[in-house]
């Protein structure tokens, strides 16, 4: 299996990924989807809630419409969650991780990777969410890739926040009933 661990310090934040990678255009439309997600007290107060430290490296590319709208949810979730460390990846920079885990025989992106504290793997997630792909196959014959150049609908990303918040959800209860995880923690 690859070392994400190993690979983890070379990753950026969500700041210095969009610095390094996106066109001006594109910082704009990131910031605009950014500016449209909005977290329920609900949602804030589970993130919140998080006691295990989770390692959540994201392999995505600044021109990739999916990342544009799903990405910034998760800058969200890493302010909401102190536990939460994010880093970004760029897909063709970091080719090896890319290949690494790929989806359904492509390097798809967003992926985003779930590890414990101490780099174990706990689970992988990408490039859309279940929402997002019943839209997708409601319109088979439609473009098959967002361009990124409109903003997801309100409801859409409503639901699609709250896929990937139980997503966050689900693995961060796989590390807080982990017994290796509570032997090492003392609860």
């Amino acid at each position: 299996m690859f070392d994400f661990l190993a690979r983890w310090p070379r990753g950026l934040d969500y700041a210095a990924f969009l610095e390094r990678y996106a066109t001006e255009e594109q910082r704009r439309r990131w910031a605009a989807v950014h500016q449209q997600v909005r977290l329920t007290p609900e949602q804030t107060a589970l993130l919140q809630s998080f006691r295990r430290k989770m390692l959540v490296p994201v392999v995505a590319g600044a021109w990739c419409g999916d990342c544009m709208q799903q990405c910034p949810i998760f800058e969200h979730f890493e302010r909401a969650a102190k536990v939460l460390e994010i880093r970004y990846f760029d897909r063709d920079e970091h080719a090896d991780l890319a290949d690494a885990v790929r989806i359904c025989g492509g390097r798809r992106v967003p992926t985003v990777i779930f590890l414990a504290e101490d780099g174990a793997f706990c689970g992988l997630l990408g490039d859309r969410t279940l929402t997002k792909y019943r839209q997708l196959a409601g319109m088979l014959d439609g473009p098959a890739c967002p361009t990124g150049v409109s903003l997801p609908q309100d409801d859409l990303l409503k639901s699609v926040i709250q896929d990937w918040l139980n997503e966050f959800e689900r693995i961060q209860a796989m590390l807080r009933t982990s017994p290796r995880l509570r032997e090492r923690h003392g609860d």
